[in-house]
């Protein structure tokens, strides 16, 4: 018994079940389960931008073959545009022929829950006007660097990464001190990250007392069907389409999804998959995977590898059409499709992503009432688990992936890992 009790996983599931019954029957504690699932997150992104910069700068610095890199960079955005494009049409797909708005009363969605809730979706569409995707690529480029660490812009600190990798590697042996000091910190931070971790109970049961206490169950209800369709698909998609992807690279998904079960809980009960990004980093150096494969790849799916955010997107769209009894040509869908591949690819960089990017393809199709995004204020809290548990494991199975494309995976018990059953 003490044996369970210690075990991550086990506290993990036991704080989300005491999160869900305290936001049921304490409902006034809510502001304070934000506060602390908040606090958790903000721990764990303190340490997100210098873990990365050291990954992807050892990473590159340990390629003694630059066009490794660019090969390997190469190779993961194809993959990752391959993916996501498979996921969009699943979300189109499975909403054409499910049909999920069909059966929502518009009368008895609730447009929204509060004047809290009123003025975040204001600030939603402010936001999404605001947004123009060729800025959006610019701003890739930091003009301070200090800055873009200060602010914990992971698309600018991975482009500096990049740069500082190359010209670390560029120094031979000169180099060595840097880089072995640069080791030793990263160690330093993974050992921060391991004491953190021990802390994610706590993060999952304020997440989940505040997403319960909030919104309630009942509020639910009229959109719940969505609810089980996006889950749904999601489920589809991980063990249909990426389940292939692992029997063609000849490793088992059972397997690995029983490798990080502790961070699939973590993320379920905090909503975020940045929450175990440094944690998944180093699980999948254990898992087999190169340290150089893992600092380039993962940092860069983390913004271009949103598989779950993907059929979120997808699904809401042609999941408000049919709210508002607005039918969709095949030629339309297509549209949205193409519209969705370049916005969907900007999410991770933006704070309320979901529904910025919701709203602002909304806009950009001027087919569908932009105001029809507040229908989903109430559970979209409620999805954002299932879209951040899909865009974790997406990301790292593209890890492996790469990885064994370029002969970088070993792992240390290779019977536990990657045979097929």
């Amino acid at each position: 018994m003490k044996r369970l009790l210690s075990n991550l996983t086990f506290q993990v599931i036991l704080a989300i079940v005491l999160g869900i019954i305290v936001g049921l029957y304490f409902r006034g504690f809510a502001p304070v389960a934000d506060d602390i699932s908040k606090t958790f997150i903000k721990m764990i992104t303190l340490m997100i931008v210098p873990i990365i910069f050291f990954t992807i700068v050892l990473g590159i610095a340990g390629m003694s073959d630059m066009k490794k890199v660019g090969r390997v960079g190469g190779k993961a955005l194809l993959y990752f545009e391959i993916v996501t494009t498979f996921a969009l049409i699943i979300g189109v797909a499975v909403a054409n022929i499910v049909k999920p708005g069909e059966i929502v009363n518009l009368v008895a969605a609730p447009p929204a829950h509060s004047a809290a809730d009123a003025k975040a979706l204001a600030t939603y569409q402010k936001a999404a006007s605001e947004m123009n995707w060729g800025d959006l690529v610019m701003h890739i480029v930091p003009s301070n660097v200090f800055d873009a660490f200060a602010k914990g812009d992971i698309l600018q600190v991975l482009f500096f990464a990049v740069l500082f990798g190359f010209g670390l590697s560029r120094m031979g042996q000169a180099g060595q001190p840097l880089i072995t000091f640069f080791d030793w910190l990263l160690k330093v931070f993974f050992n921060i990250m391991r004491f953190i971790m021990r802390l994610a109970p706590i993060g999952a049961f304020g997440g989940m007392a505040f997403a319960i206490g909030k919104y309630g169950i009942d509020t639910l209800k009229p959109l719940a069907w969505l609810m089980v369709c996006v889950y749904a698909t999601m489920a589809l998609f991980i063990f249909v389409v990426l389940n292939i992807i692992c029997r063609l690279y000849k490793f088992s998904l059972w397997k690995y999804l029983k490798f990080i079960s502790s961070e699939i809980l973590v993320v379920w009960g905090t909503s975020s998959s940045e929450s175990v990004l440094p944690s998944m980093m180093e699980k999948m150096e254990k898992f087999g995977c190169s340290k150089s494969v893992v600092g380039l790849v993962i940092p860069t799916g983390y913004s271009f590898n949103l598989d779950g955010t993907t059929i979120y997107l997808s699904m809401s769209v042609i999941f408000l059409a049919q709210v508002f009894h607005i039918p969709l040509s095949l030629e339309q869908q297509i549209t949205i499709i193409f519209i969705l591949m370049i916005t969907s690819k900007g999410a991770a960089g933006v704070t309320g992503s979901g529904f910025i990017v919701l709203t602002s393809t909304l806009a950009a199709i001027k087919v569908i009432p932009v105001e029809g995004v507040a229908i989903l204020l109430g559970v979209d809290k409620f999805m954002s688990e299932a879209r951040a548990i899909t865009n974790m494991i997406g990301n790292e199975i593209a890890t492996i992936v790469i990885a064994k494309s370029e002969k970088e995976f070993h792992p240390d018990k290779p019977e536990e890992v990657i045979e097929i059953t």
